[in-house]
């Protein structure tokens, strides 16, 4: 007697990122990592620190690095240390994560917002001269999704008109623009370690790098208290140290961001190669002399959250990063932007979706993300 058959087992989810899989690969050097800590009973402000600054600095090609709590902080701290206060403003792309324009806020400066490049989802230089006014005092440049901003004509226009440019780099450790590193292209570069980074802490961290010895100096007052010296402060500062446990878990991971670069890279070559044989999807932009690292793999399409809804259904995660341009924001409602403003901001955040991306990604997996928007395209 036959056995009845069985259903076909339902597809394994294909998540939009996955750390477990990261850590089944190092999670014994991260806990080696973390007991040697413990066993130091440094917490704040010791080698591990020390030595994660150093080899960061190295790896943005940058000469000095300086640890901080977060992301947000070293956007804060570096537009503190080039001198932006309240009543002044900044210059920043409208399509961004709000941390880039809320960090001027929390100077008390003003966010000046700019439209981007639709091709690339980054700052338009041409957008600064129209954008500028006499309280300018900085432009933050934001590398987004892992592929650098076209900083030459920004540099141009910052360096004439003596702004200092910072580097939101949270996005992009690792890329480079035109043979030069992100982080070193800039006054001052800010990092994040956020998790879900390409290099992610296990918890919130942070770092400014710089070529400056006066800027990173600064920085380093700043991020602990204002302190020129033990318990001397000269002005009002930051409690926003990197603790020696976060330090010690980027140290084993930056071992790894090679490998995982070049993996994300294959990934998204993959990901080219199969998109080219679909109609109604615009994949992501790397143009000649920029090196993307897909911190995501970002697509374009007009039905993005119909997409969306259906990849859901079919177990494959995506994100929208992000569904809000900055100037209608509710936070920046005061500052009277309305829809149209920034055209381009305004119709990526409608239309962006971002894909699964990690280094442990399959080319299976990549294969039926890939038949499932051509499923949804031929609906």
């Amino acid at each position: 007697m036959s056995s009845p058959s069985q259903p076909n087992p339902l597809p394994e989810p294909v998540p939009q990122l996955d750390l477990s899989a990261q850590y089944a690969a190092i999670g014994t050097e991260i806990r080696t990592a973390v007991e040697r800590v413990l066993a130091s009973q440094q917490f704040v402000l010791g080698r591990e620190g020390v030595a994660l600054e150093e080899e960061i600095a190295a790896l943005c090609g940058a000469a000095h690095g300086v640890g901080v709590a977060s992301g947000t902080d070293a956007l804060v701290l570096a537009l503190r240390a080039c001198g932006v206060q309240a009543g002044d403003e900044v210059l920043l792309p409208a399509f961004t994560f709000v941390a880039t324009g809320s960090a001027v806020s929390a100077l008390g400066a003003k966010p000046i917002f700019a439209d981007i490049r639709p091709d690339t989802y980054n700052l338009d230089p041409s957008e600064l001269e129209r954008r500028m006014t006499p309280r300018t005092r900085a432009i933050v440049v934001v590398h987004l999704y892992g592929l650098a901003a076209d900083m030459d004509p920004i540099l141009a226009f910052a360096r004439l008109r003596k702004l200092p440019v910072i580097e939101d780099n949270a996005q992009a450790v690792g890329a480079s623009y035109k043979g030069r590193r992100t982080g070193s292209l800039g006054n001052v570069a800010c990092l994040s370690f956020y998790p879900t980074k390409n290099l992610g802490a296990y918890g919130d961290a942070g770092m400014v790098v710089t070529n400056s010895a006066e800027l990173a100096a600064r920085v380093r007052i700043l991020h602990n208290h204002g302190q020129a010296g033990k318990y001397l402060s000269s002005e009002p500062g930051w409690n926003s140290r990197l603790d020696e446990i976060q330090a010690a878990i980027l140290r084993v991971k930056l071992r790894y961001l090679s490998n995982w670069q070049n993996a994300r890279q294959s990934h998204a070559t993959e990901y080219n190669r199969l998109f080219s044989q679909v109609r109604g999807v615009m994949p992501p932009l790397a143009p000649e002399g920029f090196e993307h690292v897909y911190h995501q793999y970002t697509i374009r399409i007009e039905q993005r959250d119909g997409l969306q809804k259906f990849l859901t259904e079919r177990k494959i995660g995506s994100t929208v990063y992000y569904p809000y341009p900055l100037h209608l924001q509710p936070l920046y409602a005061s500052l009277g932007h309305r829809p149209g403003d920034f055209p381009h901001a305004e119709r990526a955040a409608q239309e962006v979706l971002s894909l699964p991306m990690f280094p442990e990604l399959r080319r299976e997996q990549i294969a039926r993300v890939v038949g499932a928007v051509a499923e949804f395209l031929k609906c």
